[in-house]
């Protein structure tokens, strides 16, 4: 960098008016500064939390103003320009990154589709202009995955209502000025009603102030803060979101869309993680040549590089699926596959780059360790991807039952979602499918479901004129671990945990007995 670059960039104020892509580079440059010039990323990624003036100038860029409509003085809300915000903040920090789409799918966009107006314009007008930030609390210390019998309810009196319970692992903790709050409805004669109910909190509100009665010691993400907190709130019936249908499908309907929004997390993270692992292997010698000419290394260096190509057909799908005007509360097979998906590859990238870095990648200080840290929560959270496996597997079953179809190649065929991909896979998809199936097995085949909606993704995106030799390597790696993912689930190994604690054996036991010295 030249000296003359390393005048700060002073974060502008929003401007509506400013067009996108300007925008975009202002904000990407304002990032460069705050990361690379005025604080060593890699060092501040170590500390818990964020130094106020690096909050404040990444705010001062009012960020959350591309997520929200016009019309409450945002950018518009458009899809696409979300998407390339928050792959620009992944780039240069996945906890920021985590923090834009929390605020994004996690609150503004429920906000915008669900919330009566007088709350709407309130909220994401002080967004906006205050440079406000939300999130969701769904999850619950004894209801983790089991939402639908969380325990947190709420009453109402005068137009009031009173809220209820304790919730842990938001993000946010102690952050956000605005949550979203979960609960069930509670009456003396019925107890707790079935259906779940949203309700947007101030925080800064009387009577509305939530208690941080623990802050955790998250094993990565560390610029976030996550903790428990007890809720006891009264908050305005006129701040309770309304559904188009029940609560449980308004609450799919924003999980399945945040879902679907996981790839603009990921692109820039694996874009990063392809950049650092390409400029190491290139300089790095080993045994008198490049560490890049090693055949092993091109092979590690390919899967990222088609991870990232994989990363960009599912950012172009939802940025034209996903929109606020489409429920998605059905599109769970869809949503699962894109989650489950794109955070393995996030985690497998990273391990490849901790591979091919070698010992000193092994450090929180060093990008490739924190980035290996940072993304293992991305397969837990909204979801742990072990049960969305099995719910695309439990899905994929349901419906070729419905169909009278027991051929899998035969159904995908017919399947929007994999029509082209199969066709393209007959020879590995051309067999019966049991429509029983142990737990172990949905998820082996919502694997292998995932991956073939995935490529069809990326034979759309070739439609689209994109590169042709990424495209070419990118099918060609996503085969080979169909293949791979189909010869797992072809083996009958249901082996399960013996009761053998008792016995006690050790290996010492299958010691040969020690011979007599000859006198």
């Amino acid at each position: 960098m030249k000296s003359s670059d390393k005048t700060p960039i002073r974060p502008e104020q929003s401007d509506s008016s400013t067009p996108f892509p300007v925008y975009l580079e202002t904000f990407q440059k304002t990032l460069h500064n705050l990361f690379h010039t005025r604080e060593d990323i890699d060092q501040l990624s170590t500390r818990r939390g964020l130094p106020p003036y690096v909050l404040r100038d990444i705010m001062a860029c009012s960020p959350f103003a591309t997520f929200i409509p016009d019309q409450y003085g945002g950018r518009g809300g458009q899809l696409h320009e979300g998407i390339a915000l928050v792959e620009a903040a992944s780039y240069e920090s996945l906890p920021l990154a985590l923090m834009f789409g929390i605020n994004w799918a996690l609150f503004i966009q429920p906000v915008t589709k669900y919330a009566q107006e007088q709350a709407r314009e309130s909220v994401l007008t002080d967004f906006v202009q205050q440079r406000k930030m939300g999130g969701l609390m769904i999850t619950e210390p004894e209801y983790g995955s089991d939402a639908l019998h969380m325990q947190s309810s709420w009453t109402e009196h005068d137009g009031l209502c009173r809220l209820q319970g304790t919730k842990h692992w938001a993000g946010l903790t102690g952050w956000a000025d605005y949550w979203l709050l979960t609960a069930r409805h509670f009456s003396e004669k019925k107890g707790l009603g079935r259906d779940i109910d949203f309700f947007i909190c101030d925080a800064n509100a009387p009577g509305q102030q939530i208690i941080v009665e623990e802050k955790y010691n998250n094993l990565g993400i560390y610029m976030l803060p996550y903790g428990r907190n007890r809720i006891d709130v009264v908050i305005p019936k006129t701040h309770q979101l309304v559904p188009q249908s029940t609560g449980v499908k308004m609450m799919l309907d924003l999980l399945h869309r945040s879902r679907m929004q996981f790839p603009a997390m990921a692109i820039g993270f694996v874009r990063r993680i392809l950049d650092e692992a390409t400029t190491h292997c290139r300089g790095r010698q080993v045994g008198g040549k490049s560490l890049a000419s090693y055949d092993q290394v091109q092979a590690r260096l390919a899967r990222i590089q088609s991870a990232v190509t994989i990363c960009s057909a599912l950012c172009l799908n939802t940025s034209e699926k996903a929109g606020l005007e489409n429920n998605l509360a059905t599109h769970g097979v869809e949503a699962n596959a894109v989650k489950t998906c794109v955070t393995d590859l996030m985690q497998e990238s990273s391990q490849s780059l901790l591979q091919l870095v070698g010992a000193k990648g092994y450090r929180l200080d060093h990008f490739a360790g924190r980035a290996t840290i940072d993304n293992r929560p991305f397969q837990i959270f909204e979801g742990s991807n072990d049960i969305l496996y099995i719910q695309i597997g439990e899905a994929l079953l349901k419906q070729m039952k419905v169909a009278k179809e027991q051929n899998l190649q035969r159904y995908l065929c017919g399947y929007a979602l994999t029509d082209r991909a199969a066709e393209r896979l007959k020879n590995l998809l051309s067999f019966a499918i049991d429509s029983s199936l142990p737990q172990r097995k949905l998820l082996e085949i919502g694997q292998v479901i995932s991956r073939i909606i995935v490529m069809n993704l990326v034979l759309k995106l070739a439609d689209k004129g994109f590169n042709k030799s990424l495209i070419d390597n990118c099918l060609a790696t996503l085969q080979q671990e169909i293949s791979a993912l189909l010869t797992g689930y072809a083996s009958a190994n249901l082996s399960t945990l013996l009761a053998v604690e008792e016995e006690s054996q050790s290996w010492r036991d299958c010691l040969a007995e020690p011979k007599l010295k000859s006198v």
